[in-house]
């Protein structure tokens, strides 16, 4: 919300913005979800709770016929395979390894960032508190990452 009470909209260089969310707490999911369109970034949202199910859904394997997704948000505290695990897979993957990784997570210890970076994250964000400060991080990543940065095949 602007100031003067209107809602801005952000444009975005790849039309509209296709995020994977990789979170398995469905409050942040729902925030997340908010926040987006708050921000008013053109976007589509897809959520997976889990990093084997984010793996089966970015290799096609569920059955869907899908476009890459510009953009990942990925928490680390996964069931099944976590987030770091998920994001190696990605990475050593040819195929997935150019998608933009953005950790968003509640971990703000050190060992979480230096190990994510290693593994080649492209940023890392420890999950804001509070549906404001959320919002400004969402419009800072979407100001960055669809207003800024040159993506891939966007």
């Amino acid at each position: 919300m602007r100031p003067d009470g209107a809602t801005a909209t952000l444009g975005s260089r790849v039309g509209t913005a296709r995020i994977l969310l990789v979170e398995d707490n469905p409050g942040d999911a729902r925030l997340m979800r908010e926040a987006l369109q708050e921000a008013g970034l053109p976007h589509k949202l897809t959520v997976v709770q889990d990093g084997l199910s984010a793996l089966a859904w970015l290799r096609g394997e569920a059955g869907e016929d899908i476009a890459r997704p510009h953009l990942i948000l990925l928490d680390l505290n996964l069931p099944r395979l976590s987030g770091h695990e998920l994001l190696r897979e990605l990475k050593a993957d040819p195929g997935l390894s150019q998608i933009p990784v953005v950790v968003l997570t509640s971990s703000t210890a050190e060992e979480d960032v230096r190990r994510s970076y290693e593994l080649h994250a492209n940023c890392y964000i420890a999950k804001p508190v509070g549906l404001e400060q959320l919002l400004a991080t969402v419009r800072t990543l979407s100001e960055f990452w669809f207003g800024v940065a040159t993506l891939p095949g966007g």
